[in-house]
């Protein structure tokens, strides 16, 4: 990809598997990636179509069943699937490259006081002392907008909301400092209103603290609102990336096309909300062809032959469809993608009115 940005994370060719019940899942199926310094990558796809796989092995954290079988990550001139053991991941995890999870219950310890578990990190990664790390974390809790940070220092996880309790991991993975700052769905369990709080206040911390963003949702409309480039997967592939307008206003694959069209905040009173009919092919077997030719009402012969490759569709957008080929016939967008810039405005006026 063309750009005068510098790249701080590139992967390239990665394949991972999962030996489950004696037989070899193919969770990533060859995946080649930049991410800039400073940007917002949000990746985009349905449950299972490896997202989380994809991200986890910059950390290190694949399940112990899993393993990267094929490709690199350069990070830094070094190619991060170089670690082998937690040891060797010490100075990447957390430090480097930290995660926020989606579900806060589980990403904090309930018997451990919420500033003990801030300041831990911040004495193993930082060398602080006590003293030093309890004024930096309480600094922390202020930033991500906890009130009386001093006062609830010592306080549990039961005694928090649901949305203060992720604005203390967002704390968590503050204090290291990372350049990249993955969030793995880190808004599914909360209500909308916090939703839209925990976003704005990934991004203003972005600012002020300059690290890059790998942003994992299932949410396209979440997309709109935080991201730079979207990388749409589906089936252990990134099959189409972009600007997030190009995205949104000139997709080319028609699972993007139906991820667009099914969006609940682009719906028509009165009208149904479409859906994409079927599901994702299974991983254990060899995939033939175009994975989404199944569930697509624009496959062609060819879909269910031969793989696509990546067409380049301007120095910023490529998409993996055979649409794309010169041969193949015009074919246009369903009437509710090609409507979008306009319902898009629509809908920003119905929410500017309320």
């Amino acid at each position: 990809m063309t750009t005068n940005q510098e790249i701080i994370l590139s992967a390239s060719d990665v394949e991972v598997q999962f030996t489950v019940r004696g037989k070899q899942l193919r969770a990533i199926r060859n995946i080649s990636i930049d991410l800039y310094k400073d940007e917002t990558l949000a990746i985009v796809g349905e449950s299972g179509s490896g997202k989380s796989v994809f991200t986890k092995t910059f950390t290190g954290m694949l399940e112990s069943n899993g393993k990267v079988t094929n490709g690199t990550a350069m990070f830094e001139g070094k190619d991060l699937y170089a670690n082998k053991t937690d040891t060797d991941w010490e100075a990447i995890r957390g430090k480097k490259i930290a995660t926020i999870f989606q579900d806060p219950m589980t990403s904090l310890n309930p018997i451990i006081p919420i500033g003990k578990q801030i300041t831990e990190v911040i004495e193993k990664h930082q060398g602080k002392s006590f003293a030093e790390a309890k004024e930096e974390a309480i600094k922390l809790m202020e930033e991500v907008g906890i009130y009386n940070a001093k006062g609830r220092f010592d306080e549990y996880p039961f005694m928090y909301s649901g949305g203060m309790r992720q604005r203390i991991v967002i704390a968590i993975a503050l204090a290291c400092h990372p350049d990249i700052l993955i969030c793995d769905e880190p808004t599914t369990a909360l209500d909308v209103t916090i939703q839209a709080q925990i976003i704005r206040l990934i991004k203003k911390l972005q600012k002020q603290y300059g690290y890059t963003i790998i942003f994992i949702t299932h949410d396209l409309g979440v997309v709109a609102n935080v991201a730079d480039r979207v990388a749409i997967m589906y089936s252990g592939q990134i099959i189409e990336y972009g600007t997030v307008n190009e995205i949104f206003y000139e997709p080319k694959h028609p699972y993007t096309w139906g991820l667009l069209s099914s969006l609940p905040q682009l719906g028509i009173k009165g009208e149904p909300l479409y859906a994409i009919h079927g599901t994702p092919p299974s991983l254990y077997d060899e995939i033939k062809g175009d994975a989404f030719a199944p569930r697509s009402d624009y496959a062609m012969e060819i879909d269910f032959e031969e793989e696509p490759p990546m067409f380049k569709v301007t120095d910023t957008h490529y998409a993996k469809t055979w649409l794309l080929d010169p041969r193949a016939p015009k074919v246009e967008p369903p009437a509710q993608v090609s409507s979008l810039h306009e319902r898009m405005k629509q809908v920003i006026a119905e929410q500017e009115e309320h």
